[in-house]
């Protein structure tokens, strides 16, 4: 399943390597550096995932999320916390800031790519989301 991906990180090679794989399985890549960077993508457009950096110079990457969870437009775009922070209790910091799951840095190049497919499966279809939609009207 190709799907649209958000990558917002600062550090360069880390973007890099992080969009040239999913690339290579197919799916569309958008990058930010910054948060700054990152709501003017998501200004232009949706995507269907977001992989954020947790410690981004100026707004964090968990303030960033709480803010896109609180906007109607954003708040269903599922956002995945992709961090060097790996010390007990940080990724319930990140579910607890509105992430919807935890990928620690750096990321292993043949299973990073399972991780994101296992969060996109999560994401229900549009037509169905619609359909469910309109029942409840």
């Amino acid at each position: 399943m190709s799907a649209k991906i958000l990558v917002v990180d600062d550090n360069p090679i880390n973007l890099k390597l992080v969009s040239d794989v999913l690339e290579f399985e197919g799916h569309e890549i958008l990058k930010a550096g910054d948060a700054e960077e990152a709501q003017i993508v998501l200004a232009g457009t949706l995507p269907d995932l977001i992989l954020m950096d947790i410690a981004l110079p100026g707004m964090d990457g968990l303030t960033l999320t709480r803010k896109l969870k609180a906007e109607e437009r954003t708040c269903h775009v599922r956002i995945v916390a992709l961090t060097a922070f790996a010390m007990k209790g940080d990724d319930q910091k990140a579910l607890s800031a509105g992430c919807d799951g935890y990928i620690t840095k750096p990321i292993d190049t043949r299973e990073f790519p399972a991780q994101v497919a296992a969060f996109l499966q999560l994401i229900p279809s549009k037509i169905n989301h619609e359909s469910n939609q309109k029942s409840h009207d």
